[in-house]
């Protein structure tokens, strides 16, 4: 009689991606005016100060190993001194870029808080897309499909993605498996971190909002440094 031969295959170990998510600095618009995509906006001097403050929290970690950027201007000037401070250098990728807010792009958050259309933002984001612009499905599936894509090349190192607060509220939503409905419950602070370990199970949220030292003590160890 034969033996039976055993062909069960051993599931391949994927190590973990821990993501440090950074919303970019104070601007002189920000909490007054919704910029979106418009060009020109850069960091405030609050703002520059800001981005060298989380870029030293950030080096403090000793092995980031990537920084990625949004496209825009005051995001790429965030993440410079990140880069900088890490030895590394930044590497824009469109997918993190601001929501595409069409003809809200502009415009003063008192005046569109006043809108029937305010109620679906802040309350069934799932069902409302800017005029001429993105809908909120369509702006949480390019930030997580980006950054699957980033936590996939990057597997067992740390990396840094600067980003918007929606963007990153819709991505930090997905992780924690919460309805797109309920993501405004979440908040961004200018140059806050949060970060999320992606791993063979699925994300795991270490941290949101971060702005002072507790987040080198929520990292767990993945097995690689830059």
């Amino acid at each position: 009689m034969s033996k039976k031969t055993n062909t069960k295959k051993t599931k391949k170990t994927v190590a973990p991606t821990v993501v440090c998510f950074v919303r970019h600095g104070h601007t002189p618009t920000t909490g007054s005016i919704l910029p979106g995509r418009a060009k020109g906006l850069h960091l405030s001097d609050t703002g520059k100060g800001q981005a060298n403050g989380v870029a030293e929290r950030l080096a403090k970690l000793g092995n980031i190993t990537a920084v990625y950027s949004s496209p825009m201007e005051r995001a790429k000037e965030t993440a410079q001194p990140i880069a900088k401070a890490c030895g590394l250098r930044t590497r824009v990728r469109r997918g993190l870029i601001e929501a595409d807010f069409g003809t809200w792009t502009g415009q003063k958050l008192s005046e569109l808080r006043k809108l029937p259309e305010w109620e679906y933002v802040q309350n069934t984001p799932s069902t409302f897309r800017f005029p001429s612009g993105e809908s909120f499905l369509e702006i949480q599936a390019r930030m997580v499909g980006a950054i699957t894509e980033i936590a996939d090349n990057h597997r067992g190192e740390v990396v840094v993605a600067v980003s918007h607060a929606d963007t990153i509220k819709a991505a930090i939503a997905s992780a924690l498996g919460t309805p797109l409905d309920l993501f405004q419950r979440i908040h961004i602070s200018p140059c806050s971190l949060s970060a999320v370990l992606f791993g063979q199970n699925g994300p795991m949220v270490l941290a949101v909002n971060s702005t002072g030292d507790e987040l080198s003590a929520a990292l767990p160890s993945t097995g690689k440094s830059k």
